[in-house]
């Protein structure tokens, strides 16, 4: 890849990197608050329910929960969307991450980095199913690039 397409779609994933950590750790905190929060010296946080048990935020919001259709939407499609442009853009960036298995790995991984900051930290609560809806999204971010390998440019992803 050309020195120029391969620096914008850097700096693509820097700034998208930027902004997912603004809106999953910091976006409910000022920057006393953060602060607070980091060194644990904050009073309460935000979120103190975390969850464990797989599927059971999922099914939750898509069959039990009693709130607004926007809610059910920003926490279950967010969690999706909010990781296609990184299995969109890691394997333009890195030839070795042509594989569907190592974009599913670092999706997961990057997801759980999240989580235990959250947890840690108690910048949101950790959720097994944020980790699901995570990786699916990093995975319906990689199909794209998997059929463009596959049916237009072959022969321009491998070789660059």
């Amino acid at each position: 890849m050309k020195f120029p397409k391969k620096a914008i779609l850097l700096s693509l994933l820097i700034i998208y990197l930027a902004v997912l950590t603004q809106q999953i750790l910091i976006k409910h905190y000022s920057l006393d608050m953060l602060i607070a929060q980091l060194t644990f010296s904050g009073e309460t946080p935000f979120y103190i329910n975390h969850n464990f048990t797989p599927f059971k935020t999922i099914f939750f919001y898509l069959f039990l929960a009693e709130i607004n259709m926007n809610i059910r939407v920003e926490n279950l499609a967010g969690n999706i969307i909010g990781f296609i442009p990184f299995g969109f853009l890691l394997p333009f960036l890195f030839k070795d991450l042509l594989s569907f298995k190592k974009i599913i790995l670092l999706t997961f991984c990057l997801s759980l980095g999240f989580e235990m900051l959250q947890l840690t930290f108690n910048l949101g609560s950790f959720d097994v199913d944020d980790l699901i809806l995570n990786t699916l999204g990093g995975i319906l971010g990689y199909i794209p690039v998997k059929l463009y390998k596959k049916y237009v440019r072959k022969e321009e992803l491998v070789s660059y």
